[in-house]
């Protein structure tokens, strides 16, 4: 049995918007120089100026993940049986593209030539704000990206959201 102050602990540490990590959100075009470095969105830096790994990401992005996020990622995937196939194959691919990088004075990265490679990036690039991580992009891409998921987004806001007041 629990008495009306743990109740009230366990909803202030729910609540208790300070204990989470700050969201990456937004969406900046910041240009990548000849030598591939980009400097990360003003806003980002707080979060991932600290460290950061770049990876791979689903539909040709490079994810950008604060370093506990990705030490996060990579436990929970590992936690997954060796003895399925899927996980073992996500595994490699991931971490095997998987590079740390600290940030310059001007908060610059270098996006590796392999992950340049594998999201098509050249001079113009979109940077988004995924909550936990960034996502690097080509701009057309992702321009193409978007236009093709607008009408998609509304139609399964219903599925995907929980039941959120706005």
């Amino acid at each position: 049995m629990t008495d009306a102050n743990s109740q009230e602990t366990t909803f202030e540490q729910i609540t208790d918007q300070s204990a989470l990590p700050a969201l990456l959100l937004g969406t900046y075009t910041p240009k990548m120089d000849a030598k591939g470095r980009m400097a990360l969105p003003a806003k980002f830096r707080s979060r991932l100026g600290a460290g950061l790994v770049m990876a791979r990401g689903q539909e040709r992005c490079v994810y950008l993940l604060p370093a506990d996020e990705f030490r996060r990622i990579a436990a929970q995937i590992q936690r997954t049986s060796l003895g399925n196939r899927a996980a073992r194959e996500y595994l490699r691919v991931f971490l095997s593209g998987a590079v740390d990088q600290d940030p310059d004075k001007q908060g610059r990265v270098l996006v590796p030539p392999m992950l340049r490679e594998y999201a098509h990036l050249g001079q113009d690039i979109v940077v988004i704000g995924v909550g936990t991580r960034a996502e690097i992009w080509d701009k057309d891409a992702w321009q193409s990206y978007l236009a093709s998921k607008e009408q998609g987004y509304s139609d399964i806001a219903d599925d995907v959201l929980p039941v959120v007041d706005f």
